[in-house]
């Protein structure tokens, strides 16, 4: 059966070429970026509007990146100013994708406007190995893989296939270029900043913008300096670095920021360790993460058949590539804030449970599992996702294999141990080299190359502790582990590590273990200790290609037809949001008051969820099912019914936000601090809003979840007094109706909408409360407002250039 299934793959294939085409369509690889052009919007910016005043190398790129500098009247100002951005490319993942495709196909353009490309790697689900779940994700998505083959031929997008590899680490190896801009539509594309590249994570209507050539909108962002000192000792790695400055931050506290690292230590950094701390900027809810250029990117490059882009590059390295001297010299002055980090004295980490940014040092992780009862035993060890999964983190985790190999070990008893390469080049290259021999001689699994348990796809229901919904832990190398996220286990307690500590926990089996200074048992009854990893920063030999089923597809078809059943459950064609009637809300109700982190997948979840990315009516069956009620003791996906006489009395929230919409009442939702961090998906957005959610009140948001609302229509809003007036939701919310002063007359200069909130018993007005609160709305954003949706303004700017 697996032949048959590896045949029809091929078959699917139309041609493959390995360089960029002229003429606008998909390209295998980045051409050199126009650095002449770059620096002439630089300059014309200095000259004026920033008065010639040193810069960051953020705000370097960002200002080479206005559309229009001579519109501006006068600098930025971060966290009140809008940019109006052009982005150089945009990358998406084959879930997000198909919604973003699908708001394409409405905006009534021919083909994207700069070079895009589609990836699939989150619809493979992680079970018996890598080519097996490859053909198995086949058979699955067969259709969600035809529809988005199509539509990249249609409108020239690269393809590439699954198996191919993850998204940001083919982007690092492929199309990631110094000091160019780059949307991608998942949270963790600033991965890309480890080359040097402000590559920024936005839903799917943000990348529709540029892929239809409309300018791009960005609150003008902080700039968060981080100072590298020293260098890494012999233990330490890149991942060590964000899991430390996670544990300082919190997961908000890179909110409204670029974080831009700067001093001696980044130039001991290789490129794809940098790429690893960009990575999990995401994390703190960094709009992006960059690095200037470096020796290594040049070598990461060439190594990458890059070099025209490594001499490019090079020359621009003190002009272009790096912050002025002036900064350098002193940063205090031109960072907003900054962060020291000594590189020679940070130890290894663990960030977890639950959350990414609970850190604990190795040295004290044996007191805190004693201390917080978390099981010691370590169920799971996994090593790879897009966070790190390059052949210097493979390599270095490879030497530790190779020792316990030695010693006649393999990962401990009831211990599993699973690799995810992040590509088809690295895992080619792992092969070749020995390293997934290394891997299986101890007892590795290698997945396919894919997201697969990073994001949840990860078929592991016959292990006792998923089944049993038991508590277990689990180490990783990945970015993210919010509860339930990688197995669907609520009690799931995913710990991340740098894959040399996820080696040390396999070979061990304890969360505890410290290979620092504790010793192992070698098949003989010795006791032996681990000598530190070692590894190399490139491969020798340099990288293999790979199987050439795996390039990217390039095959721009401009007549070919974008195949959607009428039958099918997981695509169906968007219809437009209905736009805004002029007038102020009226007899809106609050759906539920959320208590707590509410993340992306907490109101749009993943793992088997996936299947309906395309298919908005289906995925809304999942909207908020992760929030806890603050009104219900927390209790999670339970609501009261506001309105008398409609059933349910008191249900799931999805199945109330349906039947309000089928009973034409609006609702809200009452968030809590950081409402929507986590990952990109605009499903989250859309959701609420096809089920009839007209706004969102927080008492503070993400960044790209508040952009995400905005772009479909939806109006957030932050309390004026979030420590105050958020409790008055908390009580008997069902109860209360609101009505809005302010919506008519929103406006950048008018930035407050009032809140006019009836408590309402058995027909009787009990009390009224006036609450104020804030929008962050630009003018542009207002018009997304008034039409109903960012796509319903883009199509009917398209009709009328028609």
């Amino acid at each position: 059966m697996f032949r048959r299934q590896q045949r029809s793959l091929q078959g699917i294939v139309r041609r493959y070429a390995s360089a960029a085409t002229s003429g606008g369509g998909p390209q295998a690889r980045a051409a050199v970026p126009n650095y002449g052009l770059f620096n002439q919007r630089l300059a014309k910016a200095r000259g004026t509007i920033l008065e010639n005043r040193p810069l960051t190398l953020a705000q370097k790129i960002l200002y080479a990146h206005l559309h229009d500098v001579d519109s501006m009247t006068a600098a930025p100002v971060a966290g009140e100013s809008y940019l109006k951005l052009s982005p150089d490319r945009v990358a998406m993942q084959d879930a997000s994708a198909q919604m973003a495709i699908l708001q394409f196909m409405l905006s009534g353009m021919k083909q994207t406007a700069v070079p895009t490309s589609i990836h699939c790697d989150h619809l493979v689900e992680a079970y018996e190995g890598a080519d097996l779940d490859v053909a198995r994700s086949w058979q699955t998505s067969r259709e969600i893989y035809e529809f988005l083959q199509a539509a990249s031929q249609k409108y020239g997008i690269a393809f590439w296939k699954p198996g191919s590899g993850i998204i940001h680490q083919l982007v690092l190896e492929n199309y990631a270029a110094p000091g160019t801009l780059m949307l991608g539509t998942d949270s963790h594309t600033p991965n890309a900043g480890g080359l040097g590249m402000l590559a920024i994570g936005v839903g799917g209507a943000d990348a529709v913008d540029a892929m239809a050539a409309i300018p791009w909108e960005l609150k003008a962002p902080r700039v968060l300096g981080v100072h590298l000192h020293g260098s890494l000792h012999a233990w330490g790695s890149p991942k060590d670095v964000i899991l430390s400055l996670a544990g300082k931050l919190s997961v908000r506290g890179g909110t409204g920021y670029i974080i831009e690292y700067f001093g001696e230590g980044v130039d001991s950094l290789s490129c794809t360790g940098m790429a690893t701390i960009c990575n999990m900027g995401a994390e703190v809810g960094a709009t992006t993460s960059v690095f200037p250029y470096t020796p290594s990117m040049a070598r990461y490059l060439k190594a990458t058949r890059r070099a025209d882009i490594a001499a490019a590059a090079t020359a621009q390295q003190a002009e272009y590539l790096s912050a002025d001297a002036q900064v350098a010299a002193d940063p205090a002055q031109f960072y907003d804030e900054v962060v020291d980090i000594d590189l020679s004295t940070l130890e290894p980490g663990y960030n977890g449970p639950f959350t990414p940014d609970l850190y604990t040092s190795r040295s004290k992780m044996a007191d805190k599992v004693a201390a917080e009862g978390w099981s010691d035993h370590v169920s799971a060890a996994l090593i790879g996702s897009c966070t790190n999964s390059s052949y210097q983190d493979l390599s270095r985790a490879a030497s530790l294999a190779r020792q316990a190999s030695k010693h006649g070990l393999k990962v401990a008893k009831d211990t599993e141990f699973l690799v995810s390469p992040g590509s088809e080049q690295i895992r080619a290259t792992m092969e070749r080299d020995g390293i997934q021999e290394a891997f299986e001689a101890i007892g590795a699994k290698v997945l396919a190359n894919a997201c697969g348990p990073c994001i949840g796809q990860w078929n592991r229901d016959d292990h006792p502790a998923v089944r049993n919904r038991e508590s277990n832990s689990i180490v990783s190398s990945f970015n993210r582990n919010f509860r339930a996220r990688n197995d669907g286990n609520p009690n799931t307690m995913n710990f991340l590590t740098s894959p040399e500590m996820v080696l040390s926990a396999a070979l061990s089996g304890r969360l505890s273990f410290n290979p620092l200074v504790d010793e192992l048992t070698d098949s003989k009854g010795q006791p032996f200790r681990l000598e530190p990893p070692t590894g190399k920063e490139l491969p020798s030999a340099g990288y293999a290609e790979g199987r050439g089923e795996y390039l990217p597809l390039l095959d721009h078809q401009p007549s070919k037809q974008i195949p959607i059943s009428p039958e099918s459950m997981r695509l169906q064609p968007l219809e437009a949001f209905a736009p805004w009637d002029g007038q102020e809300f009226r007899n809106t109700r609050v759906l539920v008051t959320v208590q707590g982190k509410c993340t992306t997948d907490h109101i749009s979840a993943a793992g088997k969820w996936l299947k309906y990315k395309g298919h908005l009516e289906n995925l809304a069956r999942n909207t908020l099912i992760g929030a806890a009620n603050a009104a219900l003791d927390g209790r999670v996906n339970e609501v009261r019914n506001a309105v008398d006489g409609l059933e349910p009395a008191q249900g799931t929230i999805p199945d109330m936000a349906l039947a309000y919409k089928k009973a034409g009442v609006p609702w809200v939702v009452i968030a809590d601090y950081n409402y929507g961090e986590g990952s990109a998906r605009e499903h989250a957005a859309m959701q609420p809003r096809f089920l009839g959610c007209n706004m969102v009140i927080a008492r503070s948001f993400a960044r790209i979840h508040e952009t995400n609302l905005k772009k479909q229509g939806v109006l957030p809003l932050v309390f004026a007094r979030p420590d105050e007036d958020y409790f008055i939701f908390t009580k008997n919310p069902h109860e209360l109706v609101i009505r809005t002063q302010g919506v008519v007359d929103l406006g950048e200069a008018n930035p407050t909408v009032s809140l006019i909130v009836d408590r309402v018993q058995n027909g009787t007005n009990i009390e009224t409360h006036t609450i104020q609160c804030k929008h962050t709305m630009s003018a542009d954003q207002i018009g997304w407002f008034k039409a109903g949706s960012a796509l319903n303004l883009i199509a009917a700017q398209q009709k009328a250039d028609l």
